[in-house]
């Protein structure tokens, strides 16, 4: 653990695993105190336990983003031991299986958007307040290069992904001059448990859709976002950072693995 940033407070929600876990434990090395959140509160207390093993300090919360009180209490809970707020880290996601949009059915779409655009929205209101009242602070939201383009069959995901980008853009401006930037990251194909669970196939597939030919790792989303909470970017708001090998670059199109019918190019020759 370094010294930097001692005293400083960072909260993550969807910190239960994969990306989320790897930012909670790369805040703690750099001297934050962290509280985290999710739904699977025994997943949560052993990321706790890592980030208490290396000598940080760790609030871990129950937490649904889509519900208002769960949201409230999450940032109270960390104030009432913390006495600040300084970062956070709206990771939490859900979305359906992917199905052609006139497949979807309506309750799965709803799921998508409550736990990405309305969990997002909430993770802010919450933290904006406490972050007034510390002097200022820094927001990153996940979204994905799904929210800045197309993908076939993700109707649900993409328009959630978009929406978040659209609310870190107001939020960004809303409170620019008030020591509040708000930034919002956009992974493409990262190693997280859904990808390892999708088999060989469906990861060659994915590093195939990327100039540099492989997965990006959970650790490097983390420092990303750790930067963007740092001093070192202290001039960026409102942006949209693609983390996805160049992904997003250029003008092939995205190929997409469908189980039992391995990647597929979508549009283009």
């Amino acid at each position: 653990m370094t010294t930097a940033n001692q005293g400083k407070v960072a909260l993550i929600a969807g910190a239960s695993k994969g990306i989320g876990a790897a930012t909670a434990l790369a805040f703690a090395r750099a001297g934050y105190a962290v509280a985290i959140g999710a739904r699977n509160f025994d997943a949560l207390q052993s990321v706790a336990s890592q980030v208490e093993a290396e000598g940080g300090q760790a609030l871990p919360v129950k937490l649904d983003v889509g519900d208002v009180s769960s949201s409230e209490q999450f940032v109270k809970q960390t104030l009432e031991r913390f006495g600040r707020l300084d970062a956070a880290f709206n990771n939490a996601t859900d979305g359906p299986m992917p199905a052609p949009l006139a497949d979807i059915d309506p309750e799965q779409f709803d799921i998508g958007i409550r736990a990405n655009i309305r969990g997002t929205f909430l993770g802010m209101k919450y933290q904006i307040k406490a972050m007034l009242q510390s002097g200022g602070g820094n927001i990153v939201n996940m979204a994905s290069v799904a929210g800045m383009r197309g993908f076939t069959t993700l109707g649900a995901y993409v328009a959630g992904k978009a929406g978040i980008i659209g609310l870190t853009k107001v939020a960004a401006l809303d409170y620019a001059d008030q020591g509040i930037r708000v930034n919002v990251v956009a992974p493409g194909p990262i190693l997280t448990h859904h990808i390892a669970a999708a088999g060989a196939d469906a990861q060659k597939g994915a590093a195939m859709s990327t100039p540099m030919q492989r997965i990006g790792q959970v650790e490097e989303v983390a420092s990303v976002v750790l930067w963007l909470c740092s001093d070192q970017s202290s001039f960026v708001t409102g942006a949209v950072i693609p983390i996805d090998g160049g992904q997003f670059a250029g003008l092939k199109p995205p190929r997409v693995y469908r189980p039992g019918q391995g990647v597929k190019q979508v549009g283009g020759a």
